[in-house]
């Protein structure tokens, strides 16, 4: 073969196995980072911008409602933006720069310090999913599936949705997607059984992680919730339960909160797992949902691909909200 064609080839080699690293890095820079591609733009800057105008004249006694205005508008909730601002207000800031920094230590020293990794203490771990209609729970189950695999684990899908038509058929179809195992039930049957068989099927393969997708339920409706008892009653039966994931919609705001409080009083949750973050400047729910009820955030969605969902970063999420976009 011709000299020249052999050194094309070695250079084209060479060039493509260079975008490859950067095409590998760069998904792991994704993976990772709370704000990568500034997919979080409306939450990253809607806080900054009014932060910026609310000091702009410099701090005098107007400043603390403005800064209080803020943060209500970004659904940090009334106790505990009331309570922030009178944080700031008490180390007597004499600049912008100041009352910001002390803005972050405060909105810091309001999330918690509970455990934020995905347990998978069993063998094989158990993740219930839950949520209401319409927060992308079903979607979120496949990134999960996606997460888990990129990790070199083995997970198998039960879709205990046996109520809403084509449920277990869309779990399917993700399923097939991120090259995953499904085991669905009778349409109308019962959902607790589809939980059993999940796990049966999981120890007879000796997969890593068994994810059961729950259907949609009204948080309200105190049947639906007695169900949702029982699929975790027999899941549990069958060995531990490590996590409970509620899925919880960004947008939802203040009204989440009520969510949360009665899916805990059914079901012990482990952790949130926030969607739809990428299209909402209401961000600050976070706080309140970890101030007032004590349930970590451990995941947040911020988009539709599959590798759209991030771990949840504190100290990352808190300087992305104070800046300006």
């Amino acid at each position: 073969m011709d000299n020249s064609i052999l050194v094309a080839l070695a250079v084209i080699a060479v060039v493509a196995m260079i975008i490859g690293l950067l095409l590998s890095r760069r998904r792991g820079e994704t993976k990772g980072s709370v704000v990568e591609g500034n997919r979080l733009a409306r939450t990253a800057g809607a806080l900054g911008v009014a932060l910026r105008k609310a000091w702009s004249s410099g701090i005098d006694d107007s400043t603390w409602g403005e800064i209080e205005d803020a943060l209500l508008a970004a659904d940090v909730g009334v106790d505990a933006a009331s309570h922030i601002v009178d944080g700031v207000r008490s180390t007597n800031p004499e600049t912008a720069q100041e009352a910001k920094e002390a803005l972050s230590t405060r909105l810091r020293g309001e999330l918690g310090d509970g455990e934020r990794g995905l347990a998978t203490r069993s063998q094989p771990s158990v993740w219930l999913v839950v949520g209401v209609n319409g927060t992308g729970k079903t979607t979120t189950v496949a990134k999960l599936a996606k997460r888990l695999k990129d990790d070199n684990k083995t997970v198998i899908l039960g879709a205990a949705d046996t109520y809403r038509a084509a449920a277990a058929e869309q779990l399917q179809t993700w399923g097939d997607r991120v090259g995953v195992d499904v085991v669905g039930g009778q349409a109308g049957g019962d959902p607790a059984s589809v939980a059993f068989d999940t796990l049966t099927s999981a120890r007879a393969k000796g997969t890593d992680v068994v994810i059961i997708d729950t259907a949609g339920r009204l948080h309200g409706n105190k049947n639906l919730m007695a169900e949702l008892a029982k699929i975790h009653r027999v899941a549990a039966g069958e060995g531990a339960v490590d996590e409970v994931l509620l899925v919880l919609d960004a947008t939802a705001g203040q009204n989440g909160l009520a969510q949360v409080r009665e899916f805990a009083e059914t079901v012990p949750v482990t952790g949130i797992i926030l969607t739809k973050l990428d299209s909402t400047a209401r961000g600050g729910i976070i706080i309140a949902v970890e101030k007032d009820l004590g349930v970590p955030v451990k995941l947040i969605g911020v988009g539709e691909g599959l590798d759209d969902l991030m771990a949840f970063d504190p100290d990352s999420f808190i300087d992305a909200l104070l800046e300006e976009s």
